[in-house]
């Protein structure tokens, strides 16, 4: 803290709207350190509260317009990407498809407090052709609660927010040591779970390629579509055969799947998460014969498959 009160100082409001856009923008820099210390100079009266925040709101809007942008030019592609650079990728898109189905624009008024749900929600809005004008307000709005509830925070404790860093000036680079030992066993954590999890996918999927040749060859088959209702309005096009069903309902209830043949599961998620995740829970429910389709439709597609459109 005393080292952003210091460059905040020097270099004011340029940083406070640089460092908000690159946030905004997807890149791994929290701006709550900085907004709160905006405050804390404006409760001091070392900065005007009535400049940072509409400058703050500005970069904001500005950001979240751009992956509004590509949202509506490359569609699902932006959010998977985006979910692949997470810490948490396999969850991420179903998370988000489902918060913004429940919520639609209002999902934009909190996204922005729930780490790595912004940068999934705003593009999702130009996927699904939310209007620019509807956007704009909600984001706005939404820039403007953020921004503030952090800001505010900083004014009405800034005698506080000086006093905290002066007490971690005078620790100086054990309080560093600590902070930065805690985010790497944390990342250690999360890297060392989710090499598991794909160690424990690789051994059970099916290929495409395995696929075809078992509908070829008029196996019978269960295959089953896991993607949400948001990308299937997207993209009707399912592989032949396939009947699709949410991942809760058929994990809360296995009666829809057959006993007497081999399952196949698949969706657009990275790694095939969702199709993992529910392939593990149903053989806890002793449905045995069942494998997530590795690549899920994509690989299907990118071979040239048929593929046929799901009925309403």
């Amino acid at each position: 803290m005393p080292a952003v009160l210091d460059v905040l100082l020097r270099h004011g409001y340029f940083l406070l709207a640089v460092w908000v856009f690159l946030e905004q923008a997807g890149i791994p820099v929290p701006s709550f350190p900085i907004l709160l210390t905006a405050g804390a100079l404006a409760g001091t009266g070392r900065m005007n509260f009535a400049v940072a925040l509409p400058l703050g709101i500005l970069s904001t809007v500005t950001a979240d317009v751009l992956w509004y942008s590509l949202g509506r030019t490359k569609g699902f592609k932006v959010v998977r990407w985006l979910c692949r650079i997470s810490l948490e990728p396999d969850s991420c898109v179903r998370r988000t498809e489902a918060l913004f189905e429940q919520q639609g624009a209002k999902s934009l008024l909190f996204s922005k407090f729930v780490p790595g749900l912004n940068a999934v929600a705003i593009p999702l809005a130009g996927i699904f052709r939310m209007p620019l004008g509807k956007f704009l307000f909600f984001d706005f709005l939404g820039a403007m609660l953020w921004l503030t509830s952090y800001m505010a925070l900083g004014y009405f404790f800034s005698s506080e927010i000086e006093r905290i860093a002066r007490n971690a000036s005078a620790l100086g680079s054990w309080v560093m040591l600590a902070l930065v030992s805690a985010l790497v066993v944390w990342i250690a954590y999360k890297y060392t779970a989710r090499r598991k999890f794909l160690h424990d996918l690789r051994v059970s999927r099916i290929s495409v390629d395995e696929l075809k040749q078992k509908l070829d060859a008029g196996e019978r088959l269960a295959i089953v579509d896991l993607r949400h209702d948001l990308d299937i309005k997207a993209d009707p096009e399912i592989i032949p055969g396939a009947m699709h069903v949410d991942p809760k309902r058929l994990t809360e209830k296995t009666g829809l799947l057959p006993f007497d043949r081999e399952v196949i599961l698949y969706c657009t998620c990275p790694n095939e998460a969702t199709s993992a995740r529910v392939a593990q829970i149903l053989r806890g429910h002793g449905i045995k014969r069942i494998r997530p389709l590795q690549g899920g439709l994509e690989a299907w597609r990118e071979r040239g498959y048929p593929m046929s459109t799901i009925r309403s």
